[in-house]
């Protein structure tokens, strides 16, 4: 692998599941607005964590910032065990963050919605989705690129008797 010497980015990501016990996920769109390369992908929302921050709050400010839902309207009912990795295609290496990650290591938090559809604000000022959605979590793996798959049927085993 060319790429092994390349660190895995700090992230978190949230599983945010509403009273029926769906799960929210969004299509992506890229820098430019435009529908993220590969078409019709959507995930759950996700970033990196910065210098000094802890993994909980990084989880709240990256819901916040990709779906416009505060901290006041989620209970966070779990966290990962363990980080989730995984590792970019070759030829996103070097295009993505300015090619200093391979990829993702990261803690996942599952979060109940206590609001309602009213509450989600995808027009963000740093927007990350077009449309969102509220899916059965069995089918998050189907919707996600296939690079992130095996993540998210984890993610699925790990949280799914908590939904």
């Amino acid at each position: 692998d060319p790429f092994s010497h390349l660190p895995y980015r700090p992230c978190v990501g949230v599983m945010l599941v509403n009273a029926a016990g769906l799960a929210f996920v969004g299509r992506r769109i890229d820098t430019r607005g435009q529908p993220a390369e590969g078409g019709d992908l959507w995930q759950m929302p996700q970033g990196g964590i910065d210098d000094g921050e802890e993994a909980e709050d990084a989880a709240l400010r990256e819901l916040e910032e990709e779906t416009g839902i505060s901290r006041d309207l989620v209970d966070i009912l779990a966290r990962s065990k363990e980080e989730y990795f995984y590792d970019l295609p070759e030829e996103l290496v070097g295009k993505l963050w300015n090619g200093q990650w391979r990829g993702q290591r990261q803690h996942w938090f599952l979060m109940r919605f206590k609001g309602d559809d009213s509450n989600v604000n995808i027009a963000t000022a740093q927007q990350e989705f077009s449309e969102w959605q509220w899916v059965e979590p069995a089918q998050l793996p189907d919707l996600i690129v296939p690079f992130k798959r095996r993540l998210y049927e984890g993610l699925v085993a790990e949280f799914g008797a908590l939904v």
